[in-house]
C-alpha cells in the first residue's frame, strides 16, 4: 500500500476527526493540547510492544526506549525511523520542539534535551492520549 493510499483511509476534515476521536483525544491530537501530568494511562505502563499513534495507528516508539523521567508523561529515548516530524513551538512564552505523527500530522507531545545519554539526551515526552500500545 502506498503512502497516498494510506492517507486516503484517514479522516479528511476536522469534523471527521471529531467524529473518530473523543473530546479529550481530539483536544490533544488535533488541537495540540496537553494532558495533566501523572494522569495518563501509559505513564506507568511498562509492557513490551510498539507504541502507535492513537489517531492513525502509525508505529512511533519501541517500548525498549521508554524510560521513567519522573515528569508525569510517558518518555521515550527515540522514535522509530521516519515516524514523526518536528515543528518549532513558541506557544506559552516558550521555545520548544513539537513532535507530530508523520502519517496524520497529529500532535503527540514535545522533545526535550534532558533525557538519557544513551539517546544523546533526547526525551520524547508524549501524551498518553496520543498513543496506544500494541503489546507483544
Amino acid at each position: 500500500m502506498t503512502n497516498d493510499e494510506k492517507l486516503r483511509d484517514l479522516p479528511q476534515s476536522e469534523e471527521e476527526w471529531r467524529e473518530v476521536l473523543g473530546p479529550e483525544q481530539y483536544h490533544v491530537l488535533r488541537e495540540a493540547g496537553t494532558e495533566r501530568p501523572f494522569t495518563g494511562y501509559y505513564n506507568s505502563v511498562w509492557d513490551d510492544g510498539t507504541y502507535r499513534c492513537a489517531a492513525c495507528g502509525n508505529p512511533l516508539f519501541d517500548s525498549t526506549t521508554k524510560f521513567d523521567h519522573g515528569c508525569g508523561w510517558p518518555s521515550f529515548g527515540e522514535p522509530l525511523e521516519g515516524s514523526v516530524v518536528y515543528i518549532e513551538d513558541r506557544s506559552h512564552g516558550m521555545r520548544r520542539t513539537e513532535v507530530r505523527c508523520a502519517r496524520c500530522n497529529s500532535h503527540l507531545g514535545h522533545v526535550f534535551n534532558d533525557g538519557p545519554r544513551e539517546y544523546d539526551g533526547a526525551r520524547f515526552c508524549m501524551n498518553s492520549l496520543a498513543i496506544n500500545l500494541d503489546a507483544k
